[in-house]
C-alpha cells in the first residue's frame, strides 16, 4: 500500500481519537455538574414528573371509556338520520394526489332519504397552511331518483355547478320529506275511500282522481306538485282540476267553476289533509 495513503489513514484515526477523548471529557463534566442539584430542585423535578405521568395515564383511555364514546357517537348518528332522513348505504374513497400541503381524494356516496335514493361522486381538494385547512368540492356529479325530473334536474345542475354539498343535503331532506308525506297521504285516502280515490300513476305520481261510482263522467283531479328551485327551496303546490258532464255543467255552472277556488281556500284554512278529506267526502256523497 502507498505510504501516503497509510499516513492519511493514520492522521484520520488520530483525529477521531482526539475527538472521542474530547467528548468523553465533556460527558464527565456534565455528569459531575448533574450531581450538584439542590434538594428543592430535585423535589420540584419529581413533582413535575408525577404530574406528567398522571396526565399521560389519563390520555390512555380504558376500553370501557372508548365503548361509552362509541355508543354516544352511534346515538348521535341515529338521531341525525332520523332527523334528516338521510342514510348512507355505501362510501368509497380513493387518494389521487397527496403532498405535504395538498391532498386530492375522490369520493363515491350512495344512500337514500325518506325512500328517495341518490348517488354522489366528487373530488375533495384539501389545502393546508400554517393557519388553517381549507377544503373545496370539485367535479360533483349527482344522480337522484324522482318522478318530477324538471325541477329536480334544474336543482341538481345548479348544485353540481356550485359544488355545494351542504345545500344539496339540506334541500334533499326537505324535498324527500314532502315526497314521502304526499305518498303516505295518497295511500291513506286510497285505503279509506277505495271506491272514490284512484291513483293512475301509483303512489309515486303527483295527482289523484276522485270519482263517484254513481255519477258517471264526473271526476276531480287533485294535483300535488313539489316544487324545488335552483337554490333548493322546497314548496308544495296543490290545485284542483275538474271534469264535469255537459248536462251537469249546465245545471251547476257556478259550482263547477268555483270548485278550484274553494279548494284553495280550504287548503289555507284547514291544511292539506283536511282539505282533501272534505273534498272526497263531498264527492262520495254527491247524488
Amino acid at each position: 500500500m502507498d505510504n501516503s495513503i497509510c499516513q492519511d489513514y493514520e492522521d484520520e484515526i488520530q483525529s477521531l481519537e482526539e475527538e472521542i477523548k474530547l467528548l468523553s471529557e465533556k460527558y464527565e463534566d456534565r455528569q459531575q455538574e448533574s450531581t450538584f442539584f439542590s434538594e428543592e430542585e430535585i423535589l420540584m423535578s419529581k413533582k413535575s414528573f408525577q404530574r406528567e405521568s398522571r396526565g399521560g395515564s389519563r390520555g390512555c383511555e380504558s376500553p370501557s371509556d372508548l365503548k361509552a364514546q362509541l355508543e354516544s357517537l352511534e346515538t348521535d348518528l341515529s338521531f341525525l338520520m332520523k332527523f334528516t332522513g338521510i342514510q348512507f348505504t355505501s362510501h368509497s374513497k380513493k387518494t389521487l394526489e397527496k403532498t405535504r400541503n395538498r391532498a386530492v381524494q375522490k369520493h363515491r356516496l350512495s344512500g337514500n332519504c325518506h325512500s328517495l335514493s341518490f348517488q354522489l361522486e366528487f373530488q375533495l381538494l384539501e389545502m393546508q397552511n400554517k393557519e388553517h385547512v381549507s377544503a373545496v368540492v370539485t367535479d360533483l356529479s349527482i344522480i337522484m331518483e324522482s318522478g318530477e325530473s324538471s325541477d329536480v334536474s334544474k336543482f341538481v345542475s345548479s348544485t353540481e355547478e356550485h359544488g355545494n354539498l351542504l345545500t344539496f343535503f339540506r334541500s334533499l331532506s326537505s324535498y324527500a320529506e314532502w315526497h314521502g308525506h304526499r305518498r303516505c297521504t295518497f295511500q291513506h285516502f286510497k285505503n279509506k275511500y277505495p271506491d272514490v280515490v284512484t291513483l293512475p300513476e301509483g303512489l309515486l305520481g303527483d295527482y289523484i282522481i276522485l270519482r263517484n261510482p254513481k255519477f258517471s263522467g264526473f271526476e276531480l283531479m287533485i294535483v300535488w306538485k313539489i316544487h324545488i328551485d335552483e337554490e333548493g327551496r322546497t314548496t308544495p303546490v296543490l290545485d284542483l282540476l275538474s271534469k264535469v258532464p255537459e248536462q251537469v255543467l249546465e245545471q251547476n255552472v257556478a259550482t263547477a267553476e268555483n270548485a278550484p277556488a274553494r279548494f284553495r281556500s280550504m287548503l289555507r284554512l284547514f291544511g292539506i289533509e283536511a282539505a282533501i278529506e272534505n273534498l272526497i267526502t263531498a264527492v262520495a256523497l254527491e247524488k
